[in-house]
């Protein structure tokens, strides 16, 4: 690390305000940067109220066929996997301005072509196959907003207010969820007259497309702003440093000087974080890196507690309908209308309750209590909460139902939710920071499609309440595999990594 951002950083670094007091331009930055996670769970978690209008619109009120059904659901998460893997690659091989901004574009096109579904000339399945298939694209576009973001906001941020602001980014995905259920309220508000009055229950088409396509207001409000976003200090320094390197090898072939004289001459610390930074970031290094089992160890922890949570939580979020049915807000009875409303108000209560308060749980404490401690006591206190929810599925009062769920959605929030976003973005080196981010981003999506496919099928072959006892197992086991991490809190990736090289391990 260079001595000019040592000294630059000194001052902030000491600064006495509590790490969630943002200054104008992290307040700024978390605009840019928390769009994305705001569309991820607006795009992710509308698709439930929009399959339930798809119903009216394309069966008469009869349920999708399953498979179709759990193919238009899982497409974004398919999408996801995808964008991770490349998004974070290239990221980390040409540089974050040179790809920040795209993975934006491609939400905006894929949100533009889901709501021209041409519902009045192609079949019904043909409706959902399509849909899916620009879900698929809509889901490269989020899911590389994950390294990307994440990459972009830690090299930004001073070390003592990093994992604030990471969670101060990934808790945008608790408003994103919540504007969902309100716009689709108000929209359905709007069209009480026409779908229940008049009776034209398929009027609901235009619903759904609205709803769909109010995502794309804060999309084009901060595409401009990521494409034109300059390149992170901590990014172009490890690019700088690379001509120093040369430099110092010039003065070490042509005359007598130490490699340490040398590299202080270009500015650097030593020889050792000349090797460092002088390489360009590549597959090939990537590999190096993770064969040793120390670095590798570490990777499979993020990518197993990232998995593990997955299954859980998108096996609730995506599959509400079973708990909107136990608090009675499941829909199923009255007009078609009445049915649509129900279910979008027993969205915003489960988003209300636990959804956002856990994040901002996250946003206060994560500084002070360490992001293992909150990992792991998250996933605990989740796997209590479900083995109630599974021990008693059938006995439960509706009170009783909604605090243990509310429960069980805050320290989802206040835990791994949050921490296995954090992890990747604070554990790795810069030069393998958004690539290792992505892959771990991508085994929880792979989690979270396993649950999107199986669970409609595995809950009516052996019951919810077993489903239920499965996701308790995944949050005990996602608790083991945090103790393969260390605490990050405070910890420079980098300077380890100049570290172990200086010393030769």
């Amino acid at each position: 690390m260079s001595t000019f951002r040592r000294s630059h950083l000194a001052d902030v670094e000491a600064d006495s305000k509590p790490p969630f007091y943002l200054t104008y331009p992290e307040v700024k930055l978390l605009g840019i940067a928390g769009v994305g996670f705001f569309l991820d769970a607006y795009d992710l978690f509308v698709i439930n109220p929009v399959a339930t209008m798809l119903q009216y619109r394309l069966y008469g009120g009869h349920s999708l066929p399953a498979g179709l059904q759990g193919f238009m659901k899982a497409g974004a998460n398919i999408g996801s996997v995808i964008g991770q893997f490349a998004f974070g690659y290239l990221a980390d091989a040409l540089g974050r301005k040179a790809i920040y901004g795209k993975e934006l574009m491609l939400i905006i096109f894929a949100t533009i072509m889901s709501i021209t579904t041409p519902t009045g000339s192609l079949s019904p399945d043909g409706c959902l196959i399509y849909l899916a298939i620009f879900r698929i694209i809509l889901g490269i576009g989020v899911g590389g907003d994950y390294p990307m973001s994440a990459s972009i906001t830690s090299d930004r941020a001073v070390i003592r207010k990093r994992g604030t602001m990471l969670a101060y980014i990934f808790s945008n995905q608790g408003w994103g969820s919540l504007v969902g259920s309100l716009v689709t309220l108000v929209v359905l508000a709007a069209y009480k007259h026409v779908m229940n009055d008049e009776g034209k229950t398929s009027k609901v088409d235009g619903v759904w497309r609205i709803v769909v396509g109010v995502s794309l207001i804060p999309a084009f409000g901060t595409l401009y702003q990521r494409l034109h976003l300059p390149e992170s200090d901590r990014f172009k320094e490890a690019q700088n440093q690379q001509q120093e390197g040369h430099a110092v090898e010039m003065q070490l072939h042509h005359g007598n000087e130490s490699a340490e004289v040398a590299a202080k001459k270009a500015g650097l610390h030593d020889v050792h974080t000349v090797e460092v930074v002088h390489k360009k970031a590549h597959f090939r290094e990537f590999l190096e890196y993770f064969s040793e089992w120390r670095h590798a160890k570490m990777l499979i922890g993020t990518c197993m507690c990232w998995f593990l949570l997955d299954i859980a939580f998108y096996g609730i979020n995506l599959n509400q309908n079973v708990v909107l049915q136990q608090i009675g807000f499941d829909g199923k009875t009255g007009t078609p209308w009445e049915k649509l409303f129900r279910i979008s108000t027993g969205n915003i209560i489960v988003t209300v309750l636990g959804f956002v308060p856990g994040y901002y749980a996250s946003v206060l404490l994560i500084e002070k209590l360490g992001r293992k401690w909150i990992q792991i006591q998250g996933f605990l206190l989740a796997a209590l909460f479900l083995a109630i929810l599974a021990a008693k599925f059938d006995t439960l009062s509706k009170p009783a139902f909604i605090v243990c769920f509310s429960l069980l959605q805050f320290f989802f929030n206040f835990g791994a939710n949050t921490t296995t976003y954090c992890y990747p973005a604070e554990l790795f080196p810069t030069r393998f920071k958004a690539f290792a981010h992505g892959i771990s981003a991508a085994a929880g999506k792979a989690g979270a499609i396993i649950s999107a496919l199986a669970f409609n099928s595995l809950s009516q072959s052996i019951g919810t309440a077993k489903v239920l006892w499965i996701f308790v197992a995944c949050c005990v086991a996602g608790a083991g595999f945090t103790l393969l991490l260390p605490e990050v809190r405070a910890r420079d990736p980098d300077e380890i990594l100049a570290q172990e090289i200086a010393e030769g391990r």
